[in-house]
Formats: C-alpha cells, structure tokens, sequence
C-alpha cells in the first residue's frame, strides 16, 4: 500500500504543474490578446502550430524516460532536474517587452509559448508516468489519482483565486508587469513543490526487462495497444471541450454576465467544484463499474452546459452555480481517466511483452496536448469569427461567446460518452491481466 503522506507527496507535483497548466487555460489567450494586444486569430493559430512540436517531443520524451536508469529511478529524476527550468520558461512566457514591435510581439510570444510547453512537456511526461509505478494495485491507483487531482485542483484554485489580485497588486496599474511578477510568484512556489514531490515518493514497478527495447520497437507497439488508442481520442475531444469553455469563461463574465469584477469569484467556482469532484471520485469508483460512471459523468456535464445555454444573461447566481457544478461533475472523472492510463500500460505489457510506461503516458499526454491546443485554437478563432475587439461590447458578440461556452463543451463530453463504447478494461479483466503479469496487490513481485 502506498502511504497517504506518499500520495500527498505525489499530489504536490500536479499542484505544481497546475500553476501552469491553469494559468495557460484561463489566462493566456486574455493576456495576449487584451494586455499583449496580439489579435484573437493569430493567438489561436499559433497555439495550434506549437503542437506540431509535441508530435516529436512528446514520444521522445516518453522514450527517453523509459530508458533512463538511475539510483533515483527513471521517472523522478526529471523532477529534480527541471524544475528550475520550468519556473524560468514559465516567467519568460508571460513577459512581453514593450519595445518590441507587435510583429516583434507575435515571434516573441511564440519562442516563449513554445519552450514553455517543451518544458511541459520535459517534466510532466516523466511526472505523470510515475503516478504508474508508485503500485499496482487496481483500487489503489484510483487513490492516487484522486489525491493527485484534489492536489492539482488545489493548484487550479490557487491560480484563480490569487492570479488577478496579484497582477492588480503587484502591477500596481500595469497589467504587463502584474502578470510578469505573478508568474514569478507561482513558478519559485512551483519550483519548491517539485522538489518535494521529487523527495517523497518512491518507484516499486519496473520492467521485468531492464534493457530497454529499441525505439522503433517500442513505438510499433504503442500502435498495437488499441485501448490505448481509444484513451487518445478521449484525450483530444475531452480536452478541447474543457479548454475552451475555461479559455471563454473570462469572456462570458466580462462580456455576457457584464460583471468583469466577478470573474475571479466565477472561475474560483469552477475550481472548488472541480477539487470536490475529484475527491469524490476514489469512493464511487469503489462502488459502481468505473467506465460506466466515467461515461454518465459525461452526459451529466455535457447536460449542465446545455441548460447553462439557457440562462438569462442577468441572472449570475444560477450562472456561477452551473460553472461550480460542472466542475464537480467532469472532475470527477479525471481520476478515472488516468488511473485508466496505467491499466492501458499493464495491458500493453501483457500483449506485447514490453512494458512502456512513460511512452504510454506521453502518447495519452500528447493528445491531451492537441486538444489543449484545439480548444485555444477554437476558441480564439471563433472569437474572431463573432468580431470580437477587446472592450467592445455587442449583443450579438454576447451570443456568440455563450453560444461558445455553452455548447462546444457540451458536444466534446457527449463525443467522449461515445468514444467510451470501445474501452474495455474492466476490474475482471484487469486482474486477469495482472496475475499473468506477475503484479499482486502489495505493489509488484518485480518491485525493489
């Protein structure tokens, strides 16, 4: 069994990468396009474009961590080593000088946004793997997952509740500044907690191989792991929903509830939702099949969205309720996607006799990525589709941002519902899976 102090150990590391993760949903698009003054259309290309780079970076990445052999194991080391890199990319990101030219801003946001998200990529692979490898067990590894995510939900509060009140403080009238300075604030505190998670937490599975397969090898058999698949396409649709509808919710406050002061109060809400969800996630696993709560807990949040369509555009506490229940409910089922992930590498090992645990996570990884991506690029396009200018309110700008934040989300969960009818790693099947492979429930035989 894997300690409660262990789990919140592991928790800490989402708690981190969320700072981030958060903060580039809810904030950037605005940041570059109200502070930077980059225009909408050109905001949503460009984070589509730097998803070009996952393709490679994300699998190498995946690979490269797989292979890694050292005293600490093969997936925390990276904790270690990139923190400090991350906090510095992420500050780098969200500073724009004021000298250059709005050409000059556009290539410079773009370098920025794109080591960023190298950087991501460079230490979250690596730090996702290892949720896989703190135990074996089937039950267990929904606990992790659902601390890991309380954790990181944790993270997501602190970046909504304290993100504005910081820009406006430590701005002091210069909203550029206050954005630089906040980013400073979260990635040292960042920094700090990758550290601890880095010393808190111990590797028990590993490959029965220690010699690492080729990477061609390894990569033909990701491709056999059809459920594996079936959690990319998860990955994508369900992501490009919850991006875009986190990426318009400052949009929605300013400009359909027309209540700009508001809008940390409204994104908090989500965010406290969202962190009830994913704690309740572990006992209700417990008690129903996971793949059919995971498959209503979609149909419910797509259902929310749907009647939040419908709201009166005066009427903001039914507004901010249905945003705190939507978070509940899709949070919910963040746990159980990617303690899905580690059954997906148990039952790749056990088709093609190669255990790939970081390549696995940065496969699944990558196409959460893509729908991140998609997600900004939607949005920012069909920003620009709706002529929307910053501080120029319309009423038919107004519908178009509700119709956006209402019904792109809802569509995106009901796609995920479907996609569900392909997985089949049930409980039955899982143990099945992991007595042929050797695993038992005190973490695994093949443990140091």
């Amino acid at each position: 069994m894997v300690s409660a102090k262990e789990k919140i150990a592991y928790g800490l590391g989402d708690t981190a990468s969320n700072f981030i993760f958060q903060t580039v949903m809810l904030f950037l698009t605005f940041y570059y396009t109200d502070v930077v003054g980059i225009p909408a259309a050109a905001v949503g290309s460009m984070f589509l474009l730097v998803r070009v780079f996952d393709a490679v970076t994300d699998p190498l990445m995946g690979s490269l961590a797989d292979r890694t052999r050292t005293r600490w194991g093969a997936y925390r080391p990276y904790l270690l080593w990139l923190a400090l890199p991350f906090a510095l990319c992420s500050v780098l990101a969200f500073t724009s000088p004021e000298w250059l030219t709005e050409e000059g801003k556009l290539y410079y946001a773009f370098i920025t946004y794109a080591l960023l998200m190298i950087m991501y990529t460079a230490i979250n692979i690596p730090y996702s793997a290892l949720g896989g490898v703190l135990s074996a067990d089937a039950s267990e590894r929904v606990s992790i997952q659902s601390y890991r995510f309380v954790f990181a939900m944790g993270g997501g509060l602190l970046v909504t509740s304290f993100m504005l009140p910081l820009v406006d403080y430590l701005g002091n009238g210069n909203e550029a500044l206050g954005y630089q300075r906040a980013m400073i604030v979260m990635s040292i505190v960042g920094m700090v907690l990758f550290l601890l998670c880095f010393a808190g937490t111990k590797e028990r599975v590993k490959p029965a191989n220690e010699t690492p397969a080729p990477y061609k090898t390894q990569l033909a058999a990701i491709w056999q792991n059809d459920q594996c698949r079936v959690l990319c396409m998860v990955a994508i649709v369900l992501l490009t929903g919850m991006v875009m509808r986190n990426t318009l919710a400052l949009y929605y406050v300013k400009y359909v509830l027309q209540r700009p002061e508001s809008a940390t109060l409204f994104v908090t809400a989500g965010m406290v939702g969202s962190i009830i969800g994913c704690a309740l996630a572990n006992p209700i696993a417990k008690r129903f099949c996971k793949i059919k709560v995971y498959t209503w807990l979609q149909l419910a949040s797509a259902a929310v969205c749907i009647v939040n369509y419908f709201v009166p555009y005066q009427a903001w506490f039914t507004a901010i309720a249905l945003h705190f229940l939507w978070g509940l409910i899709l949070q919910m089922a963040t746990p159980l996607l990617w303690a899905k992930i580690a059954d997906v590498v148990d039952y790749g090992e056990d088709k093609t006799g190669l255990r790939m645990t970081g390549l696995t996570y940065s496969t699944v990884v990558f196409f959460i990525k893509v729908g991140l991506a998609l997600g900004g690029a939607l949005a920012g396009w069909l920003l620009a589709s709706v002529n929307y200018q910053p501080d120029a309110f319309s009423p038919d700008v107004a519908k178009g941002i509700v119709a956006l934040f209402c019904i792109g989300p809802a569509i995106a969960s009901i796609g995920v519902a479907i996609i569900m009818r392909w997985y089949t790693l049930d409980n039955q099947k899982m143990m099945a899976i992991q007595q042929r492979l050797g695993l038992t429930t005190d973490d695994a035989h093949r443990a140091s």
